[in-house]
């Protein structure tokens, strides 16, 4: 097995050092041959000591929900198409892209596998998920702003994205073509929109 060095610890920024601890965590659960995934092992990849990991994030499960939430973030901007549907396929269009990779794949299981059982970690992990399901939201004012109709909240989130989540936590890739769109058009369609409308 092969260890990488850790990164000397230069003095670095809170953002420079929030950044090599993200990046640590995802070179770790892609790694095959990687240590265990552990704040220690996060640390010593980052090149910062592990006592500032857990002063930031207080534990492993709060750090992995800041990492998948800031990375579906950056690697999903919200743009405005001009209409609901245009929307919710180029959001679904941009899951299916990463849930195709093994980084999003990985990122999507160590999430699921490492959910806390006390409430207060509970709580503090909703609180990073709600980011997410902000910018859902932030579509629907859009399309209500526009005079659209959309679906509810729990309806995107059942029909949109839990599909993408689960074949994530399978290891399960979206087909090759058009499945964003047969979500969409599926959604629309049982909320009482024309899917086929612009």
């Amino acid at each position: 097995m092969t260890t990488k060095q850790p990164t000397a610890r230069l003095r670095r920024s809170p953002e420079q050092v929030r950044a090599a601890v993200h990046q640590a965590v995802v070179d770790l659960l892609c790694d095959p041959e990687g240590e265990d995934l552990n704040i220690p092992a996060i640390a010593q990849r980052a090149g910062v000591n592990h006592t500032s990991v857990y002063r930031r994030w207080g534990s492993l499960d709060t750090l992995l929900a800041d990492v998948v939430t800031t990375r579906l973030e950056r690697d999903s901007p919200l743009g405005d198409t001009g209409s609901l549907r245009g929307d919710l396929l180029a959001w679904a269009e941009t899951s299916a892209a990463s849930i195709r990779t093994p980084e999003g794949r990985a990122l999507v299981r160590a999430v699921i596998l490492s959910m806390p059982s006390h409430p207060q970690d509970q709580d503090e992990r909703a609180q990073h998920f709600r980011r997410r399901m902000d910018s859902i939201e932030q579509i629907r004012r859009r399309a209500t702003a526009r005079g659209e109709n959309p679906p509810p909240l729990e309806q995107i989130l059942d029909q949109l994205v839990a599909p993408f989540y689960l074949r994530a936590i399978f290891g399960i890739d979206p087909p090759a073509s058009g499945y964003p769109e047969l979500l969409v058009n599926r959604l629309l369609s049982s909320a009482g929109n024309d899917p086929a409308a612009d």
